[in-house]
């Protein structure tokens, strides 16, 4: 009873970060709440994992899961880098890199 009280809380604070996506004000913002959303989903994984006593099999989609939502974080952040002005300027960091 504790596992699946802990996993309804989770989807529904994943549910309360989703509004994080939607009006955050900065892409910023919503890369590190889509992060937030993936993180809480592996944590799912593993409680659904404990729930079904099945938690070698879960453990594996999770650690996949996890591993696709870092990658996929850094993706974003580095798209973002390149093609974001920086501060205060109007030259961007692949003209920076260009020289």
């Amino acid at each position: 009873m504790v596992f699946l009280t802990c996993g309804i809380l989770l989807f529904l604070l994943a549910l309360l970060v989703l509004l994080r996506v939607i009006i955050g004000p900065t892409a910023i913002d919503r890369i590190v709440a889509v992060n937030m959303v993936g993180t809480q989903t592996t944590v799912l994984l593993i409680l659904m994992g404990i729930l079904f006593s099945r938690v070698d099999m879960f453990v594996d989609f999770a650690l996949t899961y996890a591993l696709l939502n870092f990658i996929g974080s850094l993706a974003a952040a580095r798209y973002l880098l390149r093609t974001k002005p920086l501060r205060d300027t109007k030259i961007t960091v692949v003209e920076v890199e260009r020289g």
